[in-house]
C-alpha cells in the first residue's frame, strides 16, 4: 500500500490535469464572463483567449509529463531516461508559457504578469538542469550495474 502522500499527489494531479484541460477549452466563456465586470477584458476577449489557451495547453503538457514522471515513482523506479526527456519537455514548455506571458505585457502590464514570466522562466531553468542532473545518475546507475 503506497502511502497517504503518494495517493494524493497522484490524485491532485489527476485533477489538475482535467480540470486543466477543461479550464483550457472554457477560456473564451470565462473571459467573456468576466468582461461583464471587467472593461480590459471586454474589449481584449480574443487577445487573452489567445493567450490564455496557449498557455493552459503548455501548463496541462506540463503536468501530463509530471503525471509520466510520477508512474516511475509509483513502480519505485526513478532514474529512468523518460524521465529526462520529461523534464527537458517541461522546461521548453516552461519558456514557451514564459514567452507567451510576455506577448501580454503589449496590452497591460501588471506585477502579476512579471511574476508569472520570472516563474516560469526559472522553473523552465530548474527542469533543464534537473534533467542533467537525472541523466548523470543513471549513467552511474548503469557503469555500476555494470560492474556488478
Amino acid at each position: 500500500m503506497k502511502d497517504k502522500l503518494t495517493v494524493f499527489t497522484k490524485g491532485l494531479l489527476d485533477f489538475m490535469f482535467f480540470a486543466g484541460i477543461i479550464t483550457t477549452v472554457s477560456v473564451p466563456f470565462i473571459i467573456r464572463f468576466y468582461g461583464r465586470y471587467n472593461t480590459y477584458f471586454a474589449n481584449n476577449i480574443l487577445e487573452l483567449s489567445l493567450i490564455f489557451i496557449a498557455s493552459g495547453i503548455f501548463a496541462v503538457l506540463i503536468i501530463y509529463e509530471l503525471r509520466n514522471m510520477f508512474k516511475s515513482v509509483l513502480h519505485d523506479d526513478c532514474f529512468i531516461m523518460d524521465n529526462v526527456y520529461s523534464l527537458r519537455k517541461m522546461g521548453t514548455y516552461s519558456f514557451f508559457i514564459a514567452a507567451i506571458t510576455c506577448c501580454r505585457l503589449f496590452l497591460y502590464l501588471t506585477p502579476a504578469v512579471l511574476v508569472v514570466i520570472l516563474v516560469f522562466v526559472i522553473a523552465g531553468l530548474f527542469s533543464k538542469v534537473l534533467s542533467r542532473v537525472f541523466e548523470k545518475a543513471i549513467n552511474y546507475k548503469l557503469e555500476n550495474d555494470l560492474t556488478i
